[in-house]
């Protein structure tokens, strides 16, 4: 029953996250006279623009490890789903310490397909996150995983679950920036802005 309920709690969330965005959307389309009107507006109902903070890397490569080739080559372009993968773990500050939160998108419809969270961020964390994936779309196998070249997915563990579900691993190239991950930096900093900074969290 509370399963069911917070599933419930979820749609509903989600229901009125969209009804705020129409909302938002068609006042913006109602004013958009000029650069100032619609800065105004967006001002008055919440959505003022923020900079974009500067991405802080976590993950630390290990310079001995085999890495792998770079695969996608910053093009995250997908004609299918699952032909194109893309993960990577972020931080987040709790009240009693912090959360390390794993996910794979979809470059195909930006889905967040496979997601698993700990107060650690060894590499069964990454190895999880594959896990679930491929339980929860049997697809996912033969799909192209992109990553930064972080020592968690360059662990032996990460590798072997990769090698039982036939997923192709792709690094960012050596000596590779933030932007040979893109997506998922771009993905991460969105659910951040919306859910944390937009609200006064840091």
């Amino acid at each position: 029953m509370g399963s069911k309920q917070a599933g419930a709690n979820e749609v509903h969330c989600t229901q009125n996250l969209q009804w705020r965005r129409k909302r938002q959307n068609f006042i913006l389309l109602q004013s958009a006279e000029s650069d100032t009107s619609v800065y105004r507006v967006m001002t008055a109902i919440g959505i003022t623009h923020r900079p974009n903070r500067k991405p802080n890397g976590i993950t630390k490569a290990d310079r001995e490890a085999r890495k792998s080739d770079d695969l996608l080559k910053r093009d995250f372009k997908a004609d299918k789903p699952f032909s194109k993968c893309v993960t990577d773990i972020t931080k987040v500050k709790a009240k009693n310490g912090k959360l390390y939160v794993s996910a794979i998108f979809d470059c195909y419809d930006l889905t967040a397909v496979g997601l698993s969270m700990d107060d650690n961020m060894r590499a069964e964390l990454c190895a999880a996150t594959v896990e679930n994936t491929a339980t929860a779309y049997p697809e996912f196998r033969g799909a192209v995983l992109h990553s930064d070249c972080g020592s968690r997915y360059t662990s032996a563990s990460y590798r072997a679950m990769l090698s039982e579900y036939g997923v192709k691993q792709s690094m960012n190239s050596a000596g590779g920036r933030c932007n040979d991950n893109a997506r998922c930096e771009s993905m991460w900093a969105r659910m951040k802005n919306e859910l944390f900074y937009s609200r006064g969290i840091n």
